[in-house]
């Protein structure tokens, strides 16, 4: 089992699991996460519905959709994919993370299959998906490119890859290290390593390799003055979101 988890690094995962219980609360340790999740599902369900043609007002829009979201945390992602109609697989290395998720979801009438699993391990058995959501993981992964690697075999042909992380720059470590450990506190000191973010021409670089074709990629920025996230052209700076697909 070692030779398909080659990626997890071990410390990223203890780190997550020490917070798991506080997922659910919207000013706990995740509330930065709670904060920018109307803006990621935004974006998210813009570009499902621009890829597989669905109408965003109809009911249930993602019937027929297999989705893994991989990094899945305590469900803030899956829960409203679930909503949506899609058939939802979450995915965490972080074993504690897993029954929370669970009983959120029992708690919100929602049916939804949570593993305890890596993206190799489901690549191994064979697993495939029309969407891959992957946010705020490949930061975290020791080996970006074999991690994307295997989110490209869970790909169905065809399929979708969303992939969210932080750029490296002076700016990144401002905002997303000291600003939202040291002094907003919003995340425990050591959550983020700034040596492991990605700049976005690299993540370009490295979904390539790993045999996506990117198709797009915007900025989330923080407006501080009105508290709110907004998905910007332009400004990749800190918080960025791409989008690449698996060529039928």
């Amino acid at each position: 089992m070692a030779e398909v988890n080659q990626t997890v690094d071990a410390g990223e995962v203890a780190k997550f699991e020490a917070m798991a219980a506080e997922w659910w609360d919207p000013n706990g340790k995740f509330k930065p996460l709670h904060m920018l999740n109307p803006t990621r599902l935004d974006y998210i369900t813009r570009q499902i519905a621009a890829e597989f043609g669905r109408d965003l007002s109809s009911d249930l829009p993602f019937t027929g959709l297999r989705l893994l979201d991989i990094g899945c945390g305590g469900g803030l992602l899956a829960e409203p994919m679930a909503r949506l109609g899609a058939t939802v697989v979450g995915a965490d290395a972080a074993e504690r993370n897993i029954p929370v998720a669970q009983v959120h979801a029992e708690q919100s009438g929602l049916s939804i299959d949570y593993r305890h699993t890596t993206a190799e391990a489901l690549a191994a058995a064979g697993e495939a998906f029309d969407v891959v959501l992957n946010m705020e993981v490949v930061e975290h992964v020791a080996d970006p490119l074999a991690y994307l690697t295997a989110c490209r075999q869970l790909l169905k042909p065809g399929g979708l890859m969303i992939c969210s992380t932080i750029n490296r720059n002076p700016k990144s470590y401002l905002m997303a290290i000291i600003g939202a450990e040291y002094v907003m506190r919003w995340l425990p000191k050591g959550t983020h390593e700034w040596q492991k973010f990605i700049t976005p021409d690299e993540l370009y670089d490295l979904i390539r390799q790993a045999g996506l074709d990117p198709v797009d990629r915007k900025g989330f920025v923080f407006n501080k003055l009105t508290w709110q996230w907004s998905i910007s052209d332009r400004d990749l700076s800190v918080n960025y979101v791409t989008a690449s697909v698996k060529r039928a």
